[in-house]
């Protein structure tokens, strides 16, 4: 799948320039919260989302079962269940 790991590229390049500027912007409130780990990275999702608009999937939920699930568990080793 060359085209899943152009687009990786390019959501991992804009990550690292976003991420910086997003933690920059974002208000800080006093009280503390939680930074749990995710399973998936930012940029993982990020390529999800842009791929369920490429293949023009109408449902997400539908997109990721019968498709993230069954034919890119190799690429995404960390999916959620």
């Amino acid at each position: 799948m060359e085209n899943l790991t152009e687009l990786y590229c390019l959501m991992d390049d804009f990550c690292k320039d976003f991420e910086p500027k997003m933690h920059e912007i974002l208000l800080n409130n006093s009280s503390k919260r939680r930074r749990r780990s995710t399973q998936l990275s930012l940029v993982e999702m990020m390529t999800l989302v842009v791929l369920f608009h490429q293949l023009r999937f109408s449902q997400f939920k539908v997109f990721y079962l019968y498709y993230v699930r069954l034919y890119l568990r190799k690429e995404f080793p960390n999916l959620p269940s």
